[in-house]
């Protein structure tokens, strides 16, 4: 897998690497990415380019290694050295060779991350790659609107429309009518499970809750982001998760990892109201799951509302 900008920052199967070299050219060009960036496309370039060189001599490197950087506080106040590098990775010039273990990321030539196998295979051209993208977001959602499908990947609305309407014309994609959504695509290829066995905790960017408003018309669940509202103004908390049980989400989780005492802390718990008799029991057993894996000895439950 290569990480790349799918509708946020990913993880994706190498077999979508050629399907985002456009927007990597665009990128190049000062077409696409954050406003903030698209100056090292053109008259900022020599700077990205020399950071570029750094990589290729001493190897892969983080932001916080290279001589110019001057430390920030906070997720998204960077200086021009971590600027010019997020331009690098925008337009493929560069990739994540890892993460450390404060989630930091560490750059890399492409050439020398991805498989020579995957860069030599061949594009698709603009059009044919939109049309791919679509046609996995749609078969991704089974069911979706045109916004939806589009989001995905974030692609352009005219890129979009087009691929969309060509994708009806192949019979891949089919017209349907949701109540409540108006009109909708149904893939041809989507299955219709007899049922649905899950248990999962979902992190706040899960494709599932991505679209805050189809969660809330598929499943009636209201989920925001709390780590970005003022304490005095959140409703369910600043770190929580929602639970999906069976095909339902059934719940939502305030947690936080204790490790000085290796104990995963449950700070609240608000079931809906379709949550089963059994989902107290399901999410206990979820969270000794979610425990183990970040390597902590204990699930300690603090509050349940």
């Amino acid at each position: 897998m290569f990480e790349y900008w799918a509708h946020e920052a990913s993880l994706l199967p190498f077999d979508m690497y050629p399907l985002l070299r456009w927007r990597m050219t665009q990128a190049d060009r000062g077409q696409a990415g954050w406003t903030g960036l698209r100056l090292y496309a053109t008259e900022r370039r020599a700077e990205a380019m020399a950071l570029l060189d750094q990589i290729r001599i001493e190897g892969p490197l983080a932001a916080s290694e290279f001589a110019a950087h001057t430390r920030q506080s906070g997720w998204w106040e960077w200086n021009d050295t971590k600027r010019a590098l997020e331009w690098l990775f925008w337009a493929g010039h560069i990739t994540t060779a890892t993460r450390r273990s404060t989630f930091e990321r560490v750059y890399d030539l492409t050439e020398r991350v991805i498989p020579p196998a995957v860069l030599s295979a061949a594009v698709p051209d603009e059009a044919d790659a939109h049309r791919a993208l679509i046609d996995r977001a749609a078969l991704t959602h089974g069911i979706a609107t045109s916004a939806e499908l589009r989001d995905y990947f974030r692609q352009p609305p005219q890129a979009a429309r087009v691929a969309i309407e060509s994708l009806v014309d192949e019979g891949v994609l089919r017209q349907v009518h949701v109540e409540g959504w108006g009109h909708a695509w149904l893939h041809r290829d989507a299955r219709i499970p007899r049922r649905i066995e899950a248990r999962a905790l979902l992190a706040p960017f899960d494709p599932l809750v991505w679209q805050r408003d189809r969660a809330e018309r598929l499943h009636g669940f209201r989920y925001r982001i709390e780590v970005y509202v003022p304490a005095e103004k959140r409703v369910h908390g600043y770190y929580v998760l929602p639970f999906l049980l069976g095909d339902r989400l059934v719940g939502r989780v305030g947690l936080k990892a204790d490790r000085q005492n290796a104990r995963l802390l449950v700070r609240s718990v608000q079931f809906e109201p379709v949550a089963p008799d059994h989902a107290r029991d399901a999410l206990h057993a979820e969270l000794v799951t979610t425990a183990q894996w970040l390597g902590l000895d204990d699930v300690m439950w603090q509050e349940i509302s």
